[in-house]
């Protein structure tokens, strides 16, 4: 699916901070938007941390991105709803498995994958004009051209709904491609080493 639009924002990095640093494996870490943005729009399932009554909460969401924004979406009124309207510092993890990397010894045996982490506080959409355009952008990233063949929100559905904007400033892309990491010593193992495809 191809990237959306991106108001030419790929040339400026996301914001780095003590906490969104990848110190340890920093040669896997990236700050640029073109390679957090394909990942958040290849997946649209983002896993929504945050601290309630002094307890830490993580919820799988469907998480989107229209133009330098995530959107989601929970229950009008609900928990969740109060807990995004309050402005709480949010942490967001999108991350795939692409392949198993199969070594000759238990230690180096690893996995090719892409994460991206963000930090972030949400605030909630009151304008018909952006509720629309944020479902408009999921539903037709789905698939293209469908907003205009179905039936738009009702009020009662608008209601029952509560639509969240946060916008992409905090974070960091991580990722590992390629084979296994061998001791010379092993090489001569009569055991088979390569990458195996996720799910396989």
């Amino acid at each position: 699916m191809p990237m959306m639009e991106n108001r030419g924002l790929f040339s400026s990095p996301m914001t780095c901070c003590p906490r969104s640093e990848v110190k340890r494996a920093a040669k896997r870490a990236s700050y640029d938007r073109a390679q957090v943005y394909a990942l958040i729009d290849r997946l649209k399932t983002a896993h929504v941390g945050f601290v309630e009554e002094g307890e830490p909460r993580i919820v799988p969401l469907t998480v989107w991105r229209l133009h330098d924004d995530l959107y989601l979406h929970v229950l009008n009124g609900g928990r969740m709803s109060r807990c995004l309207a309050s402005g709480t510092q949010l942490c967001l993890s999108f991350a795939v498995t692409n392949e198993w990397v199969m070594s000759k010894s238990a230690y180096h045996h690893s996995a090719n994958y892409e994460s991206v982490v963000l930090f972030g506080r949400a605030v909630q959409v009151t304008g018909n004009d952006e509720f629309d355009a944020a479902f408009e952008a999921i539903i037709n990233q789905l698939e293209p051209g469908r907003w205009e063949q179905v039936r738009a929100p009702s009020l009662s559905e608008r209601k029952a709904t509560a639509l969240f904007r946060i916008p992409i400033e905090e974070g960091a892309f991580k990722s590992r491609s390629g084979g296994p990491s061998e001791e010379p010593g092993d090489m001569a193992l009569p055991v088979w080493h390569g990458l195996l495809p996720a799910g396989s």
